[in-house]
């Protein structure tokens, strides 16, 4: 599903009256979510899901077919955890 598909699922599931409202909806929702994460604030949406920041560690390897390494610094990322309610939805879809 693309952007535009969503929106239209939005508009559709929350009966905003145009495309445009329900995109407005939406790219507040990612704004906000992004903010949050970006000051390291978890967001726990009830029956949802988490979404938190998370410190991935840096690691080392090796390229393959090469005597090369590498090494990748610590970093912060973003995750989402998934909630009961929307595993059991996703899980009777099938």
């Amino acid at each position: 599903m693309n952007k535009s598909q969503f929106i239209e699922m939005v508009q559709k599931h929350g009966n905003y009256s145009t495309k445009a409202a329900a995109e407005t909806a939406i790219n507040a929702f990612t704004s906000a979510v992004t903010e949050a994460l970006s000051s390291k604030e978890d967001i726990s949406l009830v029956g949802f899901g988490s979404f938190i920041s998370a410190l991935q560690k840096g690691k080392t390897g090796k390229v393959p077919g090469t005597d090369k390494t590498y090494t990748t610094t610590d970093k912060m990322v973003p995750k989402f955890k998934a909630g009961k309610g929307l595993k059991d939805r996703v899980a009777a879809g099938k």
